[in-house]
């Protein structure tokens, strides 16, 4: 006799169904590869099909779009690896459609059930129809504009840094050993002797006199290091990368400029979409001279770009200069009503303890592993108060006493990153109290601890007179 399989009666199914509301019944799930798009929306009787499939220029994606207007669809989920989403995110946002991009790591393929570009849109609609799918955070479209720039010169310094690695290899390679008698070889000392070389200047007496009063090594050091075997070819391929190197610092330039440029439109924009505009009182901020690597373009006006729209100064608070301000209003844009709190904040950048609790025991409460351009901004600044006489200095030091290096870079950082959504938010002004400061609160709050645990144990604590 052949074994029959158990199956569920009708009556299971139903209440499994009924147990699910259905949220928004006009929505539509869309899974994107880089040359198909397959689409679904909710079955309805005028519709032949629910699925359909469209190519990836840019006329398929106007047809897809006007397909999902006749479906009467108001609210789009899609799912996308790489930059293929992009394109076809923005028709949609410009259409007026509530696009949610989702994380394809949380959108997972049930067991059994089979993997197909078709049935993954349809999941995907289902999915979303019952409001069970997360968006992504995407700023509004000039912070997206903004944060393109941004992220194109991160690009081209990381291209500068490799030319400058070129150099090095081929001032070696010829046996001048400048980078051991200057910090930085692309200083004003050292760019002066290889375009002397690069000239035919191979006389390292000549060349020592380029030598800046404020170079630290002595002018027989530099005659040493630069007294080598000068060849042709790895002249010719010094001369290409000083050639790439100092290209590619012009083009940083230029988008340095173009970055100052969108700034000022979005602060004009800003201006117009306010009833009453704020009464700000612009200050006016002196900076350094920009250091490798720094912005370029006018740090002063952007400076000011900033308190109009924000209503306080950014690069006030400890470790943020004006690119690390820039990076991080590109990646979080200056509407903070995102995240309902800075806990909510701190945790989409990853800062705040991810515990994991099962049978009343902690397994683990290490933060999540996400490349997070913003949070990375965080932890530098706070790499850079370990030195610092400042109250964010103070408290990583005691993070660092404490525990360990790791540990007090992500406390401070989930601090300084406090800051900042206070000050985005609320237009907070930074104000510095200083290591002092934080050193007198801390011993404080240890001594009303230590009042409260002996009172507790019957006991008093007492003021040793010194």
């Amino acid at each position: 006799m052949p074994r029959q399989t158990k199956s569920y009666s009708p009556k299971s199914k139903k209440s499994y169904r009924e147990s699910l509301k259905m949220i928004n019944p006009h929505t539509a799930g869309i899974d994107i590869g880089s040359g198909e798009m397959w689409v679904c929306v909710p079955k309805k009787d005028t519709l032949e099909k629910n699925i359909k499939k469209f190519g990836s220029y840019t006329p398929d994606l106007i047809q897809l779009a006007n397909w999902l207007s006749e479906s009467k669809v108001n609210s789009v989920a899609m799912e996308s690896t790489g930059i293929y989403w992009i394109p076809l995110y923005q028709i949609l946002e410009t259409r007026g459609f509530d696009v949610v991009l989702v994380n394809a790591h949380e959108v997972k393929n049930v067991s059994g059930r089979p993997k197909t570009d078709r049935f993954d849109c349809q999941w995907i609609q289902r999915l979303h129809s019952y409001g069970l799918l997360r968006a992504s955070f995407r700023p509004e479209d000039n912070i997206c504009r903004l944060r393109i720039l941004t992220r194109h010169r991160k690009n081209l310094v990381e291209q500068s840094s490799l030319y400058i690695l070129h150099m090095q290899k081929s001032l070696r390679l010829m046996n001048l050993v400048l980078d051991k008698v200057l910090s930085d070889i692309t200083g004003e000392t050292g760019m002066n002797i290889i375009h002397a070389i690069l000239r035919g200047e191979y006389d390292p007496y000549t060349l020592a006199k380029y030598r800046n009063s404020r170079v630290r090594s002595t002018e027989s050091e530099i005659i040493k290091a630069l007294s080598g075997d000068y060849r042709k070819e790895e002249i010719f391929i010094l001369k290409q990368a000083v050639a790439s190197y100092e290209h590619v610092n012009n083009q940083i330039k230029k988008c340095d400029n173009e970055i100052e440029k969108l700034i000022a439109k979005i602060k004009v924009k800003t201006e117009k979409k306010q009833d009453k505009p704020k009464e700000v009182k612009i200050e006016s901020k002196k900076f350094r001279n920009p250091t490798k690597g720094g912005f370029k373009g006018s740090n002063t006006k952007v400076s000011e770009y900033f308190q109009s729209i924000i209503g306080a100064e950014v690069t006030d608070i400890n470790g943020i200069d004006v690119l690390g301000a820039l990076t991080l209003i590109s990646e979080t844009g200056f509407d903070m009503s995102k995240w309902k709190t800075e806990k909510h904040f701190t945790s989409w950048l990853a800062l705040a303890p991810n515990r994991k609790i099962t049978g009343g025991k902690l397994l683990s409460s290490r933060t999540k592993k996400v490349k997070n351009r913003a949070k990375q901004v965080f932890k530098t600044a706070a790499v850079s108060l370990r030195n610092s006489d400042c109250y964010l200095g103070a408290f990583y030091r005691r993070m660092m006493r404490r525990a360990d290096k790791k540990v007090a870079v992500t406390a401070t950082a989930r601090k300084i990153a406090i800051i900042y959504y206070n000050t985005l938010k609320y237009g907070r002004k930074f104000t510095e109290l200083g290591a002092d400061y934080y050193e007198k609160t801390y011993k404080e709050r240890i001594k009303k601890n230590l009042a409260k645990r002996a009172i507790s144990l019957g006991y008093k604590l007492v003021e040793i007179e010194q």
